[in-house]
């Protein structure tokens, strides 16, 4: 094998049939060969004996004289294809160029071994294609309505002397490059374009032949992809030495230009407004020049989103081509006019307000009297929106219950007044706002203090949550038309403005409760000023003097401000003298009196004068206290120790203010000396004339004192 191996020129096997005036291409290659990898290639051509030297890729002054005029306007070239190959160009072949052309390549081998040139004989033959379209005219113009049909027919005929085969390829533009649609191949096999494959499985897209070699193409259920311009591509083939098929030659023709009319669906009318309880008037119009007999199926869809595909929209209303409409009770579907379905909506809702659509397709009869859909068409959604029809209707919020102090009532009333057009099927509900009173100029923002839903649920805000959950905050619906909220004890926090919020409902065909209006009352403001509790108590001494054994009674007469209907409670002290050991601190409390008129002994432990000491109401800001029996043990200072109080929430009392009285003083002294004289007989009975003895007896505190 290393002994046979060398250089390897290569030319098509001949000969090579190539028609008069086309372009001849002669490939050549080395393999097999030494020295650099870019090969040099000569070409020559004979017609009988002697070679002419016609082109070289290496030696410019290669070309014989004969053939300089032609390689030099370029007829004749040479093309390298890549270093080891190149290809021998010649157009506009002459009978003159019949003959032997042989290509040889110089050499770069160490060695002489193989074969440096090739020859190859190359035969011109008269160009006998002919291609043609209609007899009547080169191109015909068609306009067409989707879903038509369309034949066009293209001649082609060859008179070579060669066996040729013919190669048919019906072609159209509609942009800036031919596309094949369907050939008839040289080896008689149809084969469709890309993108054409369904339709001719399908059979909307044929190629026939007929006589006098012709060929149609036929194309069925044309769509708007169909409109251009239509040529028939013909070329001419021949086997050749090695069996294997050459294209020779090729002609067109144009044979016809296409229009195709779009059949359109649209609606009559862009965005759409209506009144609820109105109806609603949709048309849906189908453009297309169609002059035979064809039918329309018409669908009307319904969506919430315009990005909905049909299978998740709503079929409203249907007619099929025989013009039966599906049942409807508030919709109806109508033929207008030939090209017009219109659609009617009555007493429309809010739940209506979406996107409509409306497919349509074209039907034409057929010969077996059987229809058959050509075209199928969607609308652009229309945007249709229900205006609610509103109630009208006023609010308007006063205070029935007003506070003047803390812990007072607070009772608030909403009210709807001058209602119209509020039929059966609306219904109202509330909602309370709190916002809070600042002397600045700062916007401070409302809160939610309950709502009610549609079905009339109460949704309590955080605000007044728990105290409503405590029954301290009540609301409810004093009347048809009032609703109220209801403060049992209102506190300072509770001071600022208030407002309501009416909410119209209506309800809709599948029962549901929608939303219409809001009417914002205006706000009321609760507020009361605030000052300090005063209390003033004075103690009166009834009697101005009185002795040891006597009664003592003084008077608390009360008096106070900014306290809501005080009830006072009354503690009577006594500051006894230093020397008093019975309290050491200096102060007694003898007897209380409470807010509820209950009385206590507190510190009293006279058990001989139990009931020595009373402590009564004598009217709302009066109190007396009386002590009976007194001894020199009383002396002292008694004030009164009140306290006054005010109703708080849940019945309780709340504790407002203390206040002490002045001093009232009860004081036994005397300008001498307090003591007890008596007289005394020893012997009480005597005679007359006889010495009476009598002793008189001075005692102080119980002892007897010496003469």
């Amino acid at each position: 094998l290393a002994f046979c191996r060398g250089r390897i020129v290569r030319v098509p096997k001949g000969p090579l049939i190539r028609v008069l005036g086309t372009e001849v291409v002669i490939p050549c290659s080395v393999s097999d060969y030494d020295g650099p990898s870019e090969q040099n290639f000569d070409w020559e051509f004979s017609r009988e004996a002697d070679f002419v030297r016609i082109v070289s890729t290496w030696d410019s002054t290669f070309t014989s004289e004969e053939y300089q005029k032609r390689v030099g306007r370029g007829d004749i070239k040479l093309r390298r294809s890549s270093n080891d190959a190149v290809e021998l160009v010649i157009r506009n072949i002459q009978p003159a160029d019949q003959g032997r052309y042989k290509c040889s390549t110089p050499s770069t081998d160490a060695t002489v071994q193989g074969n440096y040139d090739a020859e190859v004989q190359v035969k011109v033959i008269s160009d006998g294609l002919s291609v043609s379209g209609s007899k009547a005219r080169s191109s015909a113009s068609l306009r067409l309505s989707e879903g038509d049909s369309f034949k066009l027919r293209c001649s082609a005929i060859t008179t070579s002397p060669e066996h040729t085969h013919l190669h048919v390829t019906w072609q159209i533009k509609s942009g800036p490059v031919w596309q094949d649609i369907l050939s008839l191949t040289h080896e008689g096999k149809f084969q469709p374009g890309p993108g054409y494959e369904e339709r001719y499985r399908n059979g909307d897209i044929r190629l026939d032949t007929g006589a006098n070699d012709t060929y149609w193409l036929t194309v069925s259920q044309v769509s708007s992809v169909d409109g251009g311009a239509y040529r028939c591509l013909v070329s001419e083939w021949v086997r050749g030495a090695d069996s294997s098929w050459q294209k020779i030659q090729e002609k067109s023709v144009e044979i016809a230009n296409v229009a195709i009319q779009r059949t359109d669906v649209v609606i009559s009318t862009s965005n759409v407004s209506v009144t609820e309880r109105d109806s609603l008037d949709l048309t849906c119009n189908i453009t297309t020049d169609r002059s035979g007999i064809f039918q329309a199926e018409v669908m009307w869809y319904f969506s919430v989103s315009p990005d909905d595909t049909l299978s998740d929209a709503q079929v409203l209303l249907s007619m099929d081509h025989n013009s039966v409409v599906s049942d409807s009770t508030l919709i109806s579907l109508s033929h207008v006019d030939r090209n017009s379905y219109r659609l009617l909506v009555r007493d429309v809702a809010v739940e209506d307000s979406g996107y409509y659509f409306c497919q349509a397709a074209v039907w034409v009869p057929l010969h077996n009297g059987s229809w058959q859909k050509v075209v199928e068409r969607t609308s652009v959604p229309v945007n249709v929106v229900v205006t609610a029809l509103e109630p009208d209707y006023e609010v308007f919020l006063n205070a029935s219950k007003t506070p003047k102090f803390s812990d007072d009532p607070t009772e608030l009333n909403c009210m709807i007044i001058n209602a119209q057009d509020t039929e059966a099927n609306i219904r109202f509900t509330v909602s309370w706002y709190y916002r809070q009173h600042l002397h600045s100029d700062d916007v401070v923002a409302e809160e939610l203090l309950a709502t009610m839903d549609a079905d009339w649920t109460l949704l309590l805000g955080e605000r007044s949550r728990e105290r409503t959950q405590n029954g301290e905050i009540i609301f409810f619906k004093k009347a048809v038309d009032i609703f109220s909220l209801r403060i049992q004890w209102t506190s300072e926090s509770d001071r600022g403005d208030y407002f309501c919020v009416i909410s119209a409902w209506s309800k809709h065909r599948n029962n549901s409760w929608v939303k219409s209006k809001d009417v914002i009352s205006p706000s009321v403001s609760i507020f009361w000023a605030t000052q300090d509790y005063t209390l003033t108590v004075e103690a009166v001494k009834l009697k101005p003097f009185f002795v040891a054994g006597h009664t003592f009674e003084m008077t608390c007469k009360v008096s106070s401000k900014n306290i809501k209907t005080p009830r006072y409670s009354v503690l009577i002290t006594a500051e006894k003298p230093l020397a008093d050991q019975s309290n050491p601190n200096g102060t007694t409390r003898i007897i209380s009196l409470n807010q509820d008129s209950v009385v206590r002994l507190e510190d009293w432990t006279d058990q001989a004068r139990v009931d020595g000491v009373v402590l009564e109401k004598v009217q709302e800001n009066e109190f007396r206290y009386r002590m009976y029996q007194t001894q020199i043990s009383d002396a002292g200072l008694y004030r009164c120790v009140v306290t006054a109080w005010s109703p708080g929430g849940g019945g309780m009392w709340r504790e407002a203010v203390n206040g002490l009285s002045n001093p009232i003083q009860i004081d036994f002294q005397t300008s001498g000396p307090v003591f007890n004289a008596s007289v005394h007989s020893d012997n009480p009975t005597i005679y007359q004339g006889e010495l009476a003895d009598l002793l008189c007896v001075v005692t102080m505190e119980g002892v007897a004192l010496e003469p």
